[in-house]
């Protein structure tokens, strides 16, 4: 969610996902792909069977060092390894993890800020909620960069059940391995629609 995100503006006014690729970014993916073709003789060594996998992961978290895959489920964290891995090899699309697990103290701690920032808990919702209801908590929500890799992961994710949940979030990937969960408007709007369909009492 959007306390992640570095390539989206902060508060309510973030976009979409419409940011023109920049110069360096282009470069980046160049670097990367050299790298991970450098990277094959020894990851060969390593797994015979897995050294392009492999020689990609090593070459993103060269790219992104700041990554913090740990925390994610072992189902999730496969998934996103694998959809990266298609995207470098098949199509020379880096996709960067800006943010994924969240302790519930951490999740409380954004929460608070955005309420803060927003001035309510409603408006808070629209880009983050408590932890009790996050699955950054459950480890299975993944914040990615640039906005390209996002628009691959888009298109892709579903190969791997990940899934964009959020209109307003274009960052924001979801393992879900039951299928495509609807797509809501923005965070809160789980709680309203699930709210919305509790029915009335009658007399």
């Amino acid at each position: 969610m959007l306390p992640g995100c570095p390539d989206a503006a902060p508060g309510p006014d973030a976009t979409s996902g419409s940011t023109p690729q920049r110069r360096r970014d282009r470069v980046y993916r160049a670097v990367t792909r050299v790298l991970a073709v450098v990277l094959l003789p020894p990851a060969f060594a390593v797994a015979p069977c897995r050294a392009r996998h492999l020689a990609c992961q090593w070459a993103l978290a060269a790219r992104f060092p700041a990554e913090r895959l740990r925390g994610l489920t072992p189902a999730t964290r496969a998934a996103f390894e694998a959809a990266r891995a298609a995207a470098l090899w098949r199509d020379r699309e880096l996709i960067g993890l800006t943010d994924g697990y969240r302790d519930d103290r951490e999740q409380a701690r954004l929460f608070a800020d955005m309420v803060h920032r927003t001035g309510s808990v409603q408006a808070a919702r629209r880009w983050i909620l408590p932890p009790e209801e996050s699955r950054h908590v459950r480890g299975t929500a993944l914040d990615v960069r640039p906005t390209e890799g996002a628009r691959w992961l888009e298109r892709h994710g579903p190969r791997y059940h990940l899934y964009r949940v959020y209109d307003n979030e274009w960052w924001h990937f979801e393992y879900r391995p039951d299928g495509a969960p609807a797509r809501l408007p923005h965070p809160g709007a789980s709680m309203s629609r699930r709210v919305c369909a509790v029915p009335a009492d009658r007399p």
